[in-house]
């Protein structure tokens, strides 16, 4: 997964000395399975760049961070849906500018290669903490082994040095990296989360991309009859049905609801009728045998697979569905992106779309090239990078405008750019996720019983908000609030 999350998801710097912005740490968190134990032991202290073995270059307004020639970096990327030829790319791009020799990891068990490294405080200098197996940035941050990024975004665009970085980024996007007031967690990629499908299948069964519940139901109803699953989802990780119950939530009962939720509101679930009418509509698709058989035993990647096999009309995913399953999507598939058909009385529009950030970088506190990781994250934020990035993985960043019009986008890329044109400012992003993991845990194990009809939705509704509570009694509850 991106997530995605982000929502998921997720750089800022100003005249700050480097040893008080090392001391300034925190950290935002996704889904993930570290315990918070392993952490405990090195929440002291912070990471000091000014080593007497480090070379040092000097700070100018092109080099904000005071680079050295024959410095080091080390880079460790999720190799997930996005895969890790980006991050060489860049890398590449980072050693010929300047001049510094690059260590590259890419991996999906980000914790387990990772875990050992903070625990002896020896941490990568910058890290993409994205997959099933990150570490939960909201432990990093509990624990002050985060830098605080604000001197990044301070710093001079590398497009447009009279610029910020952080004004030439998306309205918005750095939302789901802040934690307690800071920016700890860079969420890079613009994401967008919804239904999916096939434009051929779509094409050589005469359906339409249905706008309302029951126009999406009577699709699956058509495609259980001819042999073909209605719904798909990846049932080992059911972050992903609940793309499909959170986006109903929103769109039923506005920002109202999807703020009700990350607020903690103790009616966030039961007692909210938004809540109840989405988690119905989806038991509704269980309830009538829509699901593509055996999708709840199966990974992300392997039900993808078989959606990609035209065993099944729709899945729920974020967009970096394309690049993951590049491998097994037939050529004439003609990949597309759908916004979550509407409950009757809806509060959105059919376009509103959830959409954000995702794929949350970090720089740990104690990274030994400090300097070298906060100008690599500068340069993320460039035309160039970011172009990169989209001609690699095949998605979008939250640099605006950030992607070079010569770059040519897949199907579904660009079915994901009509879209978030065609929803205007009629987006919005969860951020319970990155703020209390634990809770968004808990209400994934909730969808994972009811996908399996080992629940009913009244259940379902009641453990969500168990979640709720629970995740409002944490000293977090009081620092995050939406208003």
């Amino acid at each position: 997964m991106g997530s995605t999350s982000a929502q998921n998801g997720t750089p800022e710097q100003g005249g700050v000395g480097r040893r008080n912005l090392i001391k300034r740490s925190a950290a935002l968190g996704l889904i993930s399975v570290p315990a918070m134990g392993f952490l405990s032991a090195c929440a002291s202290g912070g990471g000091d760049d000014d080593k007497s073995d480090k070379p040092k270059g000097e700070k100018t307004k092109d080099n904000p961070f005071g680079v050295a020639k024959g410095g080091k970096l080390d880079v460790v990327v999720f190799k997930g849906g996005y895969g890790d030829d980006y991050a060489k790319a860049w890398e590449a791009s980072f050693e010929k500018k300047w001049g510094v020799t690059a260590a590259h990891t890419g991996t999906q068990e980000i914790t387990g290669k990772l875990q050992p490294r903070f625990n002896a405080g020896n941490p990568p200098d910058i890290i993409d903490d994205s997959g099933a197996q990150k570490i939960k940035i909201d432990v990093l941050n509990k624990n002050g082994q985060l830098l605080d990024l604000a001197a990044v975004l301070d710093a001079p665009s590398i497009d447009d040095p009279s610029k910020k970085v952080r004004d030439t980024l998306i309205p918005g996007t750095l939302d789901a990296g802040i934690l307690e007031g800071k920016t700890v967690a860079l969420n890079y990629i613009y994401t967008v989360w919804g239904l999916w499908y096939s434009g051929k299948l779509f094409k050589d069964k005469g359906w339409t991309e249905p706008k309302t519940w029951d126009e999406f139901l009577a699709i699956c109803k058509d495609a259980t009859k001819q042999g073909i699953g209605g719904l798909a989802h990846q049932g080992k990780f059911p972050y992903y049905i609940n793309v499909a119950i959170m986006d109903l939530i929103a769109k039923k009962g506005g920002l109202d609801a999807m703020k009700a939720i990350d607020n903690l509101d103790p009616k966030a679930f039961v007692g909210s009728d938004a809540a109840k009418e989405a988690v119905e509509a989806v038991y509704e698709v269980v309830e009538k045998g829509y699901l593509m058989p055996g999708t709840n035993g199966l990974t992300h990647t392997e039900s993808q697979t078989r959606w990609n096999q035209y065993k099944a009309a729709f899945i729920t995913s974020g967009s970096w569905l394309e690049n993951e399953q590049l491998k097994q999507t037939p050529d004439d598939f003609d990949m597309k992106f759908m916004p979550m058909p509407l409950l009757p009385g809806s509060a959105m529009p059919y376009e509103a779309i959830r959409a954000g950030s995702g794929e949350p970088f970090i720089i740990p506190s104690k990274a030994a090239n400090l300097a070298e990781a906060q100008e690599f994250m500068r340069m993320m934020l460039s035309k160039e990078w970011s172009s990169l990035f989209a001609k690699e993985a095949n998605s979008l960043t939250i640099l605006a405008d950030g992607v070079d019009p010569n770059v040519k986008l897949r199907p579904g890329t660009q079915s994901t750019v009509e879209a978030s044109k065609k929803a205007g400012t009629n987006t919005f992003r969860f951020l319970y996720t990155e703020w209390y993991s634990e809770m968004d845990t808990e209400i994934q194990n909730a969808s994972n019983e009811l996908m399996a009809k080992r629940i009913q939705p009244a259940e379902w509704l009641k453990r969500a908000q168990a979640a709720v509570d629970k995740a409002a009694k944490t000293p977090a509850a009081q620092k995050n609030h939406r208003s």
